[in-house]
């Protein structure tokens, strides 16, 4: 049986970590490289580092720092910000990283993923989708949950996976950094309509909110960053509590 992931976020804005509500994310948190070297020794399964500053403006990812980052870096490491085409995937993936998240691009070019994950395999190739509640149903963003896509959650995500995604991350936008709990029907209505791994993030904010990902919602992974920058939770109290509840997770021997 697939081991359940627990992920933190990092969000990445020019030199240092951010984090706020809803994805106006102004509050400085941190450094990045002290919070790789902190959460390689705390047991998390993977990582997630997402460069806003790079969507934002326009510019290309910063490989080299991906790739100092990497270097200290012992779990699988899931880079996004600011990429366009092949080159930007290849270039991170030499770098160091171990998968790549792409939102904005593949609204504006579908075949890229489909490229990518024929060239690099689609266990590389993570598809990215920031959502809202709209008419009737989930609408989806892009460019940092700024301008909508006019697309159905459940129907892109189908897209994306025919495409070649080999794990969709599904993030709440309005539930991002409140600690008010994932949307268990968004989470759900991504896992039911594709057969890929799906990844739950925004609104974490205990132990529970977790099980409900995996257990309601039907998450393989959950994704999180405020609950460990504003609680005393760590990675591994959540995979014990989960463990306890018989979530199958990977744990150390101790």
């Amino acid at each position: 049986m697939l081991k359940t992931r627990i992920i933190p976020t990092m969000l990445w804005s020019d030199t240092g970590l951010v984090k706020g509500v809803g994805f106006d994310s102004w509050r400085r948190v941190g450094t990045v490289l002290p919070s790789v070297k902190v959460y390689n020794m705390r047991q998390v399964d993977e990582l997630i580092l997402l460069d806003i500053a790079a969507t934002k403006s326009d510019r290309d990812p910063d490989c080299e720092t991906v790739g100092d980052l990497a270097s200290e870096c012992f779990v699988p490491l899931a880079v996004g910000g600011g990429i366009k085409n092949l080159a930007h995937i290849r270039e991170l993936l030499k770098a160091g990283a171990d998968k790549v998240c792409v939102n904005t691009a593949l609204y504006e070019t579908p075949q890229l993923l489909a490229d990518a994950s024929r060239k690099f395999g689609k266990q590389c190739m993570v598809a990215s989708i920031d959502a809202a509640p709209g008419d009737g149903g989930y609408e989806c963003f892009s460019r940092c949950g700024t301008t909508s896509e006019g697309r159905e959650l459940t129907a892109w995500a189908k897209e994306l996976e025919k495409l070649g995604a080999g794990e969709i991350l599904v993030t709440s936008i309005p539930r991002d950094g409140t600690m008010s709990g994932y949307d268990i029907g968004m989470i759900r209505a991504v896992s039911d309509a594709v057969s890929i791994p799906v990844i739950a993030s925004g609104g974490c904010g205990g132990c529970e909110d977790a099980y409900r990902a995996v257990t309601e919602g039907g998450a393989s992974a959950a994704a999180m960053a405020s609950i460990f920058h504003f609680t005393q939770q760590t990675p591994l109290r959540l995979k014990e509590y989960l463990a306890s509840r018989g979530i199958p997770m990977r744990l150390a021997v101790k």
